[in-house]
């Protein structure tokens, strides 16, 4: 850890050094320190540190410095992310750093009313931060004006490219223009991410400061294997612990988000839910609500891997473990955020075993298996309950799949 005072030396403004040491911060993180002042000479910038390391405020400070010294009137910078949750935290960190200029921003994204967020585009505020599908939107309708754009920055352009958004974030590149800066930032780099950089960038820093796909060091690592249908009994155990005390859940679908907050509520947690079917509001209250201590726990779905920025997060718990490796690293970088401890733990039924054994190989370590001496494992599952005549009707006749096949799948969901 450097010595107080070391954000002046990266270059910064004094006005911007107070709005930093303002929030607390004494030191600049490791992607800070390298990727500033390639950024404030103007170069493009690659980026790839772990979720948690402080990469927002690698851009966004030199971003300040640049617009600082310049008239306000029209949108000179363009942050693309890939959720509502991730641009709403982005627009919070601009407006915390931003105090003591003049630079102003605004977050567009969908789940809200688009009114606003067209006033915002047509006014030409400095800095737009969007998720692709909503600007698009709003380019479509001739909103936004990025003529005079000179930094375009692609944070977590790997999640863009997971989530679908890799198209529309080529759309939206070519309209931009050629004379500008990038910046791209991401946890990963896959090859498709790399193929983008060759065509958007020209002589591009390359930074790295942690090995790819690794979790920060200071996290404890735990896998308890249980059986699926006693995950919701071991969390509620687990929940008592007087070490948990800000605790968020990752289950792998909407629905189960939905019963196993219900089923934690039942147990006298405070709990809230987080997923894409909630509306902006409810997920901007559950996450609120977490972020003040208000809701003990929350239950979240992947959509919130890489949008969830709350200090003093404890526990990151899987309670399913993702299919896909990467998605552990980006799940578990909830917790020791800015190098402080945090503790995940999975629970891996036998069917999951393989998935777990895929993340130790890339994650490069092995993840000690811990039980309870006191909870009981063998527990049979609740019997399902019986079906009553008539309650919906008759089964579908075996040979009337196909007439039946409408309401059938409408029963199953």
């Amino acid at each position: 850890m450097e010595e107080k005072g070391a954000f002046d030396r990266l270059g910064l403004d004094p006005a911007l050094v107070r709005a930093v040491e303002a929030l607390g911060y004494e030191a600049p993180t490791p992607i800070q320190r390298e990727a500033i002042p390639p950024i404030l000479q103007g170069r493009d910038v690659i980026g790839t540190a772990q979720t948690g390391s402080g990469k927002t405020a690698a851009f966004l400070l030199p971003i300040l410095q640049r617009l600082m010294k310049q008239p306000a009137g029209k949108t000179r910078a363009l942050i693309l992310s890939p959720t509502r949750e991730l641009a709403a935290q982005i627009e919070t960190a601009l407006r915390h750093l931003a105090k003591g200029t003049r630079v102003r921003g605004h977050a567009v994204y969908g789940g809200v009313g688009m009114v606003p967020q067209e006033r915002a585009l047509r006014g030409g505020v400095d800095v737009v931060v969007a998720t692709p599908g909503r600007l698009l939107d709003h380019m479509g309708r001739q909103n936004a004006d990025f003529r005079g754009l000179q930094v375009l920055v692609l944070d977590e352009a790997d999640r863009m490219l997971d989530m679908g958004f890799l198209p529309d974030v080529q759309r939206i590149v070519q309209t931009l223009p050629r004379n500008r800066q990038t910046l791209l930032f991401g946890a990963t780099m896959p090859p498709e991410i790399e193929a983008l950089s060759r065509s958007i960038m020209r002589n591009p820093a390359r930074i790295a400061v942690s090995p790819p796909h690794r979790p920060p060091p200071t996290i404890r690592h735990e896998a308890f294997p249980v059986p699926q249908h006693l995950k919701t009994a071991l969390l509620a155990r687990l929940l008592g612990r007087e070490d948990m005390l800000s605790v968020l859940v990752f289950v792998r679908t909407k629905r189960r988000a939905d019963r196993v907050a219900r089923q934690i509520a039942q147990e006298r947690f405070p709990v809230a839910r987080i997923h894409g079917d909630r509306s902006q509001s409810q997920r901007e209250t559950a996450l609120e609500g977490f972020r003040n201590g208000r809701h003990q726990v929350l239950i979240a779905t992947d959509v919130a891997a890489r949008g969830i920025d709350v200090e003093g997060i404890s526990h990151v718990i899987n309670y399913d473990v993702p299919y896909v490796p990467t998605d552990y690293v980006h799940r578990v970088g909830r917790t020791a955020r800015a190098e402080a401890e945090g503790e995940a733990i999975t629970f891996v039924s036998p069917e999951e075993e393989s998935d777990l054994r895929a993340i130790e190989k890339v994650v490069g370590r092995s993840i000690p298996r811990v039980t309870l001496p006191d909870f009981d494992y063998r527990a049979p599952p609740p019997p399902r309950p019986r079906r009553q005549e008539g309650s919906r009707g008759p089964r579908p006749r075996p040979g009337a799949r196909g007439r039946d096949r409408r309401s059938h799948t409408f029963r199953r969901r």
